[in-house]
């Protein structure tokens, strides 16, 4: 099999970052609380230089913040996008972005829930037992608008619907009882300036 698909298509080879980050300035993480997170985002409608623009943007942000994937509404932009550059649990790397994405709904008879760690940019520091499907398939338009289906196992799968909720205006947080979720949001407490000066280190040595 291959060691890496980029949008998901088989390629021989592909550098240690995408390189549209190449193009992208770093933008601030929004955190928890703040309320683009909390509300379903817009659909793009306009496909041109400024979404390819946000596109590298979010890229380059999601590596100095060391992630796996990042929404729009991550950076403050009310829009339904992601990227993500993510490994699935054998090992191969997936890399990639979706606009408009929608997550397929799956029988119960056809999927198993993991309920394994996750952590979110947005809740910087914390890691939270979440369930979710052992795969995922979700469905959205490419920077140009052509149609796109990126399906994925795992731990890619887990980073694809992390992803699409976020999309849709949830956060992880919001899968958790309330005492998890208060125990996950102590733990972001305690670790959140670690987190962010570890941003800024990241920050400093891409400009050195």
């Amino acid at each position: 099999m291959p060691s890496v698909f980029v949008q998901g298509r088989p390629v021989d080879s592909y550098p240690r970052l995408a390189p549209e980050a190449r193009q992208g300035k770093v933008r601030r993480i929004t955190e928890a609380g703040e309320e683009v997170l909390h509300k379903p985002c817009r659909d793009v409608t306009e496909f041109g230089p400024d979404l390819a623009a946000l596109i590298a943007d979010m890229f380059l942000t999601m590596y100095i913040a060391d992630g796996a994937g990042l929404a729009a509404n991550q950076v403050g932009v009310d829009m339904r996008v992601f990227v993500y550059d993510c490994p699935d649990d054998d090992g191969v790397r997936h890399v990639g972005h979706i606009v408009n994405p929608v997550l397929d709904p799956l029988d119960a008879s056809s999927r198993r829930l993991l309920d394994e760690a996750e952590g979110c940019l947005s809740v910087p520091g914390a890691t939270m037992d979440v369930p979710r499907p052992d795969r995922a398939l979700v469905r959205g338009l490419d920077r140009d608008g052509e149609p796109l289906v990126i399906e994925g196992t795992g731990y890619f799968a887990r980073c694809l619907a992390h992803e699409a909720d976020h999309c849709d205006g949830q956060l992880c947080l919001d899968r958790l009882s309330a005492r998890e979720r208060k125990a996950a949001l102590r733990q972001s407490a305690d670790r959140r300036d670690e987190v962010l000066a570890r941003r800024a280190a990241n920050i400093a040595a891409l400009n050195a």
